[in-house]
């Protein structure tokens, strides 16, 4: 028998998505877009496509989430002697549990445990609930996953021996790689981009998807922009919504008051009542978010303080060790470099 193709960065990767009825659409949708830019990217520079797109499934018709109907899907294929790298996609469904219990689920459980993972030859992606697939068909023993927060207990119960990470965007284990849910498959699969081609290749696609702010592997599930907002106050909330979209702005407690048409004083009572944090607190922690990932988007501390609007490196540097965050803003930035 000839010796198996030797896989190399340069050598095409065949993507395949896996998909039964209900399958989440933009948990497959985001990440095959995500790849197809990094396609037409490489070909816009001289360069070979990287990804080969497959659409598979135990049937060749399926209904998605949203009652699309997706036609001509190809059969699971035959794995056992990959010639080029193969990255398999698990995704997710609607509702709290995940239904395996169909002809085709089972079609598929059977299909997964006969699965040889190996990094960089056969690597499996499970973005969501596609991690409670994983589990079910025993890919997650003795592994780190992550999974949808709804999802994390299933989890738990699928895999007992799985190390199950929660309020995580994703988290890699290779050959096992696995995302929160929905648009965090787009953080992984930018993630891998990034792996495969390179941080600049992979900073294009995320610029033409107008992901603003990549996430990575030890970020929270739950963004900084979402911490303090749970709660059913329309002013406060519209003074969140002011701050968040523009950090960088010169924000004083009177000025947030007037977005929330409102005086200095009681929008303070209302950021202790509603959020549990003060106005100016609430600023801070939204521009160390913004500040964070512009560091690790390879931006210099200067251009970090600039980007969120702290007035210099000093005042970054001291909000940083305020609110506790890991390191310093340098060492961010030089491990976002190597």
């Amino acid at each position: 028998m000839d010796e198996p193709t030797r896989l190399t960065p340069a050598t095409v990767v065949d993507v395949h998505f896996v998909l039964l009825d209900d399958s989440l659409i933009l948990d497959w949708a985001g990440p095959a877009e995500a790849l197809r830019m990094a396609n037409q990217s490489l070909l816009a520079k001289g360069r070979p496509a990287a990804f080969a797109l497959h659409f598979t499934g135990p049937r060749a018709e399926t209904v998605s989430s949203v009652g699309a109907r997706v036609s001509h899907l190809t059969p699971l294929p035959d794995l056992s002697q990959p010639q080029r790298p193969q990255w398999v996609v698990l995704v997710g469904q609607p509702g709290d549990r995940v239904e395996l219990d169909s002809p085709a689920a089972r079609e598929l459980l059977h299909w997964l445990r006969g699965l040889r993972l190996a990094e960089g030859q056969v690597e499996l992606m499970c973005i969501c609930a596609g991690a409670v697939v994983a589990a079910r068909a025993g890919l997650l023993a003795r592994r780190k996953a992550t999974t949808h927060h709804h999802h994390l207990d299933e989890l738990r119960q699928s895999a007992p021996d799985c190390e199950v990470l929660a309020n995580r965007v994703f988290v890699l284990d290779a050959p096992v790689f696995s995302s929160a849910g929905v648009t965090t498959g787009i953080d992984l699969t930018l993630h891998r981009i990034a792996a495969r081609l390179g941080p600049a290749l992979a900073a294009e696609v995320a610029q033409t998807m107008v992901v603003a702010l990549r996430r990575g592997p030890q970020d929270p599930e739950l963004s900084p922009f979402l911490h303090h907002r749970d709660h059913l106050h329309p002013a406060l909330h519209r003074v969140q919504d002011a701050v968040s979209q523009a950090p960088q702005e010169a924000w004083t407690v009177p000025r947030m008051a007037d977005q929330g048409h409102t005086s200095a004083r009681h929008l303070t009572r209302l950021f202790e009542e509603h959020a549990g944090v003060s106005p100016l607190t609430y600023l801070q922690r939204i521009r160390l978010a913004v500040a964070q990932a512009a560091l690790q988007s390879g931006h210099n501390v200067t251009q970090a303080a600039q980007i969120s609007g702290f007035g210099s490196d000093t005042q970054l540097r001291r909000a940083w060790h305020r609110h506790g965050q890991p390191g310093t803003p340098g060492t961010t930035h030089r491990a976002a470099a190597r």
